[in-house]
């Protein structure tokens, strides 16, 4: 009997042992811990230099087929992977990109029938984790819905965070800096009237990427990569306990996800760091994307563009023919209101001003037929892609941007009806080809259709990735407006190179703005996933909208100029409309010369809200340019130039503000001075509050060397 007792014993310690497993993986100062408690319930937590950063945090699902997808399991089997690799950019921040992880792989299967299996991946980074489910191809599961995603992000305690509402339909809103118990969305939703669509029924939860700051001085980063055929991620957060869960955006049904087995979600992503400066210039977002699907990506090419569109934000003239839909002449056509911006004589106005100044492309809206009805009005049917109004002739301006060796951008906007653009979508494409547009701006301003959709649902993000791959296979650019917020896919789509999906400088024209700080919150943020079109380039700071005559920028001039580095996208607005240029055409030198791709990027210095300095070297080329932006507070940017080359002098033309500059009573005031530099020399600027500096690093000619001062350091 005694034997028996032992022997039972026994087995019930090694029961026990089964059930709970423990798997760790450490990288650099990053370690992950995987476990399967006693409850068969899967786990992980993440620490940073022996520091906890997530605590233990539940994982799994709830499936129509399984409401517990999510404890009862056992392991079956583990797999470990190393991966380190350099890959090249089509484009970007850099050149090379070092791929480098330690990976994971967890098999478990549920103790209930029919037994069903899932699959965790864990990638192991020097700069934080990536973890996705898969569903293995398996005789139990085929199709199925996710009902719920119980991921969980257990924080250490009550950080500093930077926030926006977790919204279905928008990411503009202004960002919110507040500890994660004070986050509560619903004043920020209720007077966002600004935005055109607003649904955030829950509030206390926000969108990612979500930038939090310990009281330890750790910087965390929670994002997600690879979004393909599966809703966006926001976070709910638990005020009390800290803690984040996933929150996915909904159809109409309240389903989450409809799939069928074999199939990955996207990458949860951890970018976690003692430096802020790490945050930005990590790339483990690019690295848990796919490589390329174009083979050949040799007409993609990264370029800055001016366009018919401040002059409509600021109400100069608009992007309707006529007034109304039904205000007709006796000939049946719409009557012109006089007011109508994409005009052919208006159209060559700024071909010539690109072509004088270094920009190679002209983006025109409000060119086709449809802008009388088009917003507000859940309209099936609003535009045609192939129809000019009559005042744009589209055959004698394809020429005439030829001549002059100028790009045109085809703008379509859909209303939000994502339906009537995907009946379009072939022939519009088509259409593009015929009169060689190289790229083309997207818009989904209004609620989406099909009906009860939602920007950042299932349908629409499967809705923008073939819109990308229609493009591609036209060997169209895409730059996309009111779309979910990017996730890295650019590496697999580089055709798809920038998107709005933020708060952009239009809102400084028919809204109230954004606070000076913005900028150095959108970087941590809205950027971490991909390139933004946010517009910069703005030179007029007050009097620019006709019906606000007090509005004004919340920046100075030479923020503006800076924004071009800090603010990355390889398809780069230059904004404002060409007269305003004129006054400042020594500033404005800046703009001609700065590229939009690079080899490298240094993130010189860096604090969410507070400041960002960048340097990035130009493409193919020794030269640098170096961007710095403050918040409201005036403040000192110390840059260290040790980045370049030892053995060479280079001759530095510093745009800063001057001494008496200030966003808001003297906004427009700067100096430009020229110096000889070296890896030696530490920049020393003062930029205004709100203000910025822009900085052109060239290697000098022997005049320069002769000529000018060599700038000396502070002591």
């Amino acid at each position: 009997m005694k034997l028996i007792k032992i022997f039972a014993s026994l087995c019930l310690v090694c029961l026990m042992i089964q059930a709970r497993a423990q798997e760790t993986v450490t990288l650099g100062k990053v370690k992950l811990v995987f476990t399967l408690d006693n409850n068969g319930n899967p786990t992980y937590e993440v620490s940073f230099n022996n520091k906890p950063v997530i605590l233990p945090s539940h994982l799994g699902f709830k499936l129509n087929t399984d409401s517990l997808f999510y404890n009862s399991f056992k392991l079956i089997g583990t797999a470990r992977n190393k991966f380190d690799q350099t890959w090249q950019t089509v484009w970007g921040e850099t050149k090379d990109i070092r791929n480098h992880y330690e990976e994971l792989t967890v098999h478990l299967q549920s103790a209930r029938k029919p037994g069903l299996m899932l699959n965790i991946i864990f990638r192991v980074f020097e700069d934080g984790v990536g973890f996705r489910y898969e569903f293995p191809l398996q005789p139990g599961l085929k199709y199925f819905i996710v009902t719920d995603e119980l991921t969980e992000f257990n924080q250490t305690g009550n950080h500093k965070t930077f926030w926006i509402p977790g919204d279905y339909d928008t990411n503009e809103y202004l960002y919110t800096t507040s500890a994660l118990s004070g986050i509560d969305n619903r004043k920020m939703v209720e007077t966002s009237t600004d935005i055109a669509v607003r649904v955030a029924p829950d509030p206390y939860v926000v969108q990612t990427p979500l930038m939090m700051k310990t009281g330890e001085g750790i910087y965390i980063n929670v994002h997600e990569a690879a979004l393909i055929n599966y809703p966006a991620m926001q976070l709910h957060v638990d005020r009390k306990s800290y803690s984040l869960s996933a929150s996915l955006v909904p159809d109409a049904y309240g389903n989450k996800a409809y799939l069928h087995a074999p199939f990955k979600t996207p990458w949860r992503t951890i970018i976690v760091s003692d430096q802020a400066a790490d945050i930005l210039s990590s790339k483990m977002i690019l690295n848990l994307n796919e490589p390329s699907v174009i083979s050949n990506t040799s007409w993609i090419k990264p370029m800055k563009f001016t366009g018919v569109w401040w002059e409509m934000q600021t109400g100069k003239s608009t992007w309707s023919y006529s007034d109304f839909p039904d205000s007709l002449g006796s000939n049946g056509q719409l009557i012109p209101s006089g007011k109508h911006g994409a005009t052919t004589a208006n159209v060559k106005h700024y071909i010539d001003f690109a072509a004088a100044n270094n920009i190679q492309g002209v983006l025109v809206e409000g060119w086709n037929l449809g802008w009388e009805s088009w917003f507000g009005n859940w309209k099936e049917h609003v535009f045609d892609f192939t129809k000019p109004y009559p005042d744009f002739d589209i055959v004698e301006l394809t020429n005439y941007a030829a001549s002059k060796k100028v790009n045109l951008i085809m703008h379509n906007e859909t209303s939000g009806s994502a339906t009537d653009y995907e009946r379009q979508m072939d022939t519009a494409f088509r259409f593009m080809n015929l009169f060689g547009y190289k790229s083309v701006k997207t818009g989904y301003v209004g609620k989406i259709i099909p009906r009860g959709e939602h920007h950042d649902g299932q349908w629409m993000i499967d809705h923008y990735l073939r819109v990308a791959n229609k493009a591609a296979e036209h060997q169209i650019m895409l730059d996309s407006h009111e779309p979910v917020r990017p996730t890295g896919l650019q590496r697999t789509w580089p055709n798809w190179m920038a998107s709005e999906a933020g708060r952009g400088n239009e809102y400084n024209a028919f809204s109230i703005g954004s606070p000076p700080e913005h900028e150095t919150i959108l970087p941590f943020t809205r950027l971490m996933g991909g390139p933004m079109d946010y517009t910069p380039g703005i030179f007029k700071m007050k009097g620019y909208a006709s019906f606000a005559p007090g509005r004004q920028m919340h920046t100075t001039l030479c923020k503006q100029l800076a924004l071009y580095v800090t603010m990355y996208s390889p398809l780069q607005m230059v904004a404002d409309i060409p007269e305003n240029y004129d006054a400042h055409k020594d500033a404005f030198q800046f703009i001609k010369d700065v590229p939009t791709d690079w080899d490298d990027t240094k993130i010189i210095g860096a604090e969410p809200g507070d400041y960002i300095y960048i340097a990035r070297k130009e493409k193919g080329t020794p030269n640098w340019y170096l961007g710095a932006i403050t918040d409201e507070s005036s403040r000192h940017a110390v840059m260290p130039l040790s980045f370049l080359d030892k053995s060479t002098k280079y001759t530095a033309i510093v745009y800063r503000d001057a001494a008496n500059a200030d966003w808001k009573d003297n906004p427009e005031a700067y100096t430009i001075e020229q110096y000889i530099v070296d890896n030696q020399t530490s920049l020393n600027i003062t930029l205004a509050p709100g203000g910025g500096a822009a900085v052109s690093i060239r290697p000098a000619t022997e005049t320069e060397i002769r000529n000018l001062k060599l700038y000396k350091n502070s002591k």
